[in-house]
């Protein structure tokens, strides 16, 4: 198998990890009673799903090999209000390097199909750093009154609400 699939494969684990991740922080927000919090974690779970799916479907439709893997545990505890944000930036981050090293292999590899593929992911992942970045900047802002940061969610967008008519179809359809 050539590099390229085969990244393509280990993305599908990370965006699958980053669900899991998404949904430990819902869960920990909701059992705060934390209800947009925990609602807008939920929503980017299902979109990190999608975008595993995503990758399985292109990898179905190049007839490539598909491997699904096992997910590192998330992380469940956290000190602060603060903690869970900080950590989702820190992996919209760490997955838009991933998702960069992958169109830098897929243009090595001459592969522009798969490099094309990827520019959807690579706007997704500027859009998610800079929502996610703005989020983490309103709750360390209020963090000693957490409702102000409700209050924020139930008057903001924040993302762009897991919908987009040019992203790339997912494997069973997009949740």
């Amino acid at each position: 198998m050539a590099a390229f699939p085969e990244g393509l494969n280990e993305q599908v684990g990370h965006e699958f990890a980053a669900s899991q991740q998404y949904i430990a922080i819902a869960v920990h927000y909701d059992a705060q009673t934390l209800p947009r919090l925990a609602a807008h974690f939920y929503r980017q779970a299902v979109e990190e799903r999608n975008h595993a799916m995503m990758i399985v479907q292109y990898l179905l439709d190049a007839d490539e090999r598909i491997a699904i893997s096992g997910v590192t545990e998330p992380q469940v505890e956290f000190a602060d209000v603060v903690e869970p944000v900080r950590l989702a930036l820190e992996q919209e981050k760490r997955v838009t390097e991933q998702i960069s090293d992958l169109a830098k292999l897929a243009r090595s590899e001459g592969d522009l199909v798969g490099e094309q593929f990827l520019h959807w992911f690579l706007q997704e992942q500027r859009e998610e750093v800079s929502s996610m970045g703005a989020l983490l900047t309103v709750v360390e802002r209020s963090k000693d009154n957490v409702m102000l940061i409700e209050d924020f969610l139930a008057r903001e967008v924040v993302g762009d609400g897991g919908g987009d008519s040019g992203a790339p179809p997912a494997a069973g359809g997009a949740l």
